[in-house]
């Protein structure tokens, strides 16, 4: 990881133990690293290993666990002073993480070594990408991705004809059926190219807000009203790491962490404030593998340092 990725996800994790007892939100943490919000979810999960909603969760619930064996403050008052709204909410992640309610931890005198060590100001460590043993490992993505190769690309813009879907990533094929069915009644020239957007970034999106564009590109001059559902949008073009993907398609998540976690801190680039596109080159369905063939475009720039 190079020493801007470095500095830039290092000021996130001591901004949240400044701030460990404010109203933190993603779109701050964003402005800290200097990512785009969408961006800068992908690189803290994948540099980091979770999302940054689950880490400031955890570091909250560690200077918690902190306050309890070496304070003899209230629960209401560790509440507040580690960000919780309310002491409900505090009681119940305190639970999940730890099976075991606050209360109950400080009557137990639990050895401390059961407890999540807590060091004050000092955020965590940051992680490297996970190493994998390339050659022992039976997983053949795995070993394909991290060995990727990733080509440099410019890209045109393009005119899309779009059907937004909302909820499941794996429920998309919805809004693919709804584009189908426009493509077919609209006269669209059949080399026309397939292309999605994943807007969200589902470590930190809910599964059921999580926005998707199934588009199709549209030539010069073509007009066509759409219908209920049809919207049109203009793709801006401009430099892309493109990694090819082919795999079943619950696998890109991986590929799209390996881009961002693996490749990016040490190519010179960072995240441009464009949206990722995936090519879709293929129709798994019809498939002989049940694969998905993606041309996957990460907008990037020169990093500035």
């Amino acid at each position: 990881m190079n020493n801007d990725y470095k500095q830039r996800i290092g000021a996130v994790l001591q901004f949240i133990e400044e701030h460990i007892g404010e109203d933190i939100r993603l779109d701050t943490l964003a402005e800290v690293s200097s990512f785009s919000k969408y961006h800068f979810s992908r690189v803290f999960s994948a540099i980091m290993h979770k999302s940054p909603v689950n880490y400031l969760t955890e570091r909250r619930l560690q200077h918690a666990a902190a306050y309890l064996t070496t304070t003899s403050k209230t629960m209401l008052d560790i509440s507040a002073l580690c960000g919780f709204n309310s002491l409900s909410s505090f009681n119940a992640a305190f639970k999940k993480a730890y099976n075991t309610t606050p209360s109950a931890m400080r009557k137990s005198l639990l050895n401390p070594s059961n407890i999540p060590s807590v060091t004050g100001n000092k955020p965590e460590e940051l992680s490297t990408s996970k190493d994998y043993d390339l050659k022992s490992t039976s997983n053949n993505f795995l070993r394909r991705v991290w060995g990727m190769n990733i080509e440099l690309k410019e890209l045109p813009g393009y005119k899309v004809a779009y059907v937004r879907h909302v909820g499941s990533y794996l429920e998309t094929y919805k809004a693919w059926e709804t584009l189908g069915a426009w493509v077919r009644s609209s006269g669209l020239p059949a080399a026309e190219t397939f292309i999605g957007i994943s807007l969200d970034d589902p470590g930190v999106t809910d599964e059921s807000l999580c926005r998707y564009d199934a588009c199709i590109t549209v030539p010069d001059g073509f007009t066509a009203e759409g219908d209920a559902g049809i919207s049109f949008r203009d793709l801006p073009g401009g430099t892309y790491a493109l990694y090819k993907f082919y795999d079943t398609i619950d696998k890109l998540a991986i590929a799209y962490q390996s881009v961002y976690g693996g490749w990016l801190p040490s190519s010179g680039y960072e995240p441009d404030d464009r949206d990722a596109l995936e090519f879709c080159m293929n129709d798994p369905y019809s498939d002989p593998e049940g694969k998905a063939k993606v041309d996957l475009y990460v907008p990037i720039r020169r990093t500035l340092c």
